[in-house]
Parts: C-alpha cells; sequence; structure tokens
C-alpha cells in the first residue's frame, strides 16, 4: 500500500516528456503523471518549455487511481500556492476539483428513464418493423 495521499506535496524528478504530460519518479516503487494541463498556470502548448528530463521538480498529487495504483500530480497547484505553510488537506481542497459528468446538484434518479422507457421501446419497434419491410 502506497505512503501517499491525495493532496500532499511531494518532490520527484522528471523521467520522461510526452506531448501529452510528464512522467514523474517519486520513489523507487512510484510513479506519477504531470498532465500538460497540471504543468503551468495558463495555456501550455510544449511541455518542454517548461520541464525536463532529470529535473527535480515539488508536486501536489491529485489524485490516486485505487484499481491501478496511478498517481496523478500537479505542478500548477505548488505554482499557485501561497508562500506560507499550508496543510495537505488546505491544498486538496483549494486545487482538487471532482469532475461530473452530471449536474450533481439535481436529484431525478431513475424517473426520467422510467418515464419515457414506453415510448423508446415502441419508437425502436417501429424502427425495426420499417427496416424489415425496406
Amino acid at each position: 500500500m502506497s505512503h501517499y495521499r491525495i493532496g500532499m506535496q511531494v518532490h520527484g524528478q522528471v523521467t520522461g516528456i510526452q506531448p501529452y504530460g510528464a512522467f514523474v519518479t517519486l520513489d523507487s516503487d512510484h510513479q506519477g503523471l504531470i498532465h500538460i494541463s497540471e504543468c503551468h498556470e495558463g495555456y501550455v502548448k510544449t511541455i518542454s518549455d517548461y520541464l525536463k528530463v532529470g529535473q527535480v521538480v515539488d508536486v501536489v498529487i491529485l489524485d490516486i487511481d485505487e484499481y491501478t495504483g496511478k498517481i496523478s500530480l500537479s505542478l500548477r497547484c505548488v505554482e499557485s500556492q501561497p508562500h506560507h505553510t499550508t496543510t495537505d488537506l488546505e491544498i486538496y481542497k483549494t486545487f482538487h476539483h471532482k469532475h461530473f459528468w452530471t449536474n450533481r446538484h439535481v436529484h431525478a434518479g431513475f424517473d426520467p428513464i422510467a418515464q419515457n422507457l414506453d415510448g423508446w421501446i415502441n419508437d425502436s419497434l417501429n424502427r425495426l418493423k420499417e427496416e424489415a419491410h425496406s
């Protein structure tokens, strides 16, 4: 089990650069990725303008995939931090944003599906009948 936690600020060394991000070794067993969008505040056209292989960086852990163990890192969060001491939790609350596929404040549940299901089934059956007669 990893001793790393979301929100931690850690040191690492850049070991590889791809157009989409930079790979960073955190220790002998763990590696993470700084996505190009987390490389620097604002638009980044080429990540190699900001990072080089062998460079030692301070990064914030944005996410740890519980299934694959992949670690998402941010250099931008460290750059944006105030220069006073902050806790891991403060960093996490300030910079970690979950992206939801829908508005989580709407509590519709399955009602819209249940209300439309019969109509969708009938439409599909009618299309299949039309295709069979064509």
